[in-house]
């Protein structure tokens, strides 16, 4: 069992629990545009966490965060349902610590009644740092009242994973997790 030996669990949300139903591309096309009409430089080689990194540089971060953040809300109207999530409830408390701004966390364990189950969530927006850096992580076990050392992350990216590490926690792969799970 997916619990066994751990006093939490924190879940990444996208690609984990739900798909948020974004296109990623034009969510970066309009970040970039964004950039661009503040006469910023903008690579076509720059990744969406790149473009954000460097509005941010610039002070240009709230901007963005609100393009951003519209593509990620109205993608979670219609996010598709994972196969972990239907392994919740479990007997520890379990988090959410996204890189996608809260409001769409939201929306999107509501929709499909994952809410209940989740007591602590953590998005983008809701700490003034961000995956792989570990400490929206962390914030997200401490507000748990639990260890690092006896928490579980579950995600699907190199950056929870890196993020883990860096914490002090366990880390599972949500497509390994789903076994686990079962």
């Amino acid at each position: 069992m997916l619990t066994d030996g751990y006093g939490a669990i924190v879940y990444d949300l996208d690609g984990t629990l739900v798909e948020l139903d974004v296109d990623w591309a034009a969510a970066r096309r309009d970040v970039a545009g964004v950039l661009e009409t503040r006469d910023l430089a903008v690579e076509e080689s720059m990744g969406l966490w790149e473009l954000l990194t460097l509005a941010e540089d610039a002070g240009f971060g709230q901007a963005v965060e609100v393009k951003l953040g519209d593509h990620e809300r109205e993608g979670a109207w219609n996010a598709r349902r994972l196969p972990l999530a239907g392994g919740l409830p479990h007997d520890v408390p379990v988090g959410v610590c996204s890189l996608n701004c809260e409001a769409a966390c939201h929306q999107a364990l509501e929709l499909h009644g994952i809410d209940r189950h989740v007591a602590v969530l953590t998005g983008r927006d809701s700490h003034e740092r961000r995956k792989p850096d570990p400490a929206p992580l962390l914030a997200t076990i401490e507000a748990l009242e639990a260890e690092p050392d006896e928490t579980l992350f579950v995600g699907d990216s190199d950056r929870d994973e890196i993020a883990a590490e860096r914490a002090g926690v366990d880390f599972r792969w949500a497509s390994d997790a789903e076994t686990a799970a079962d």
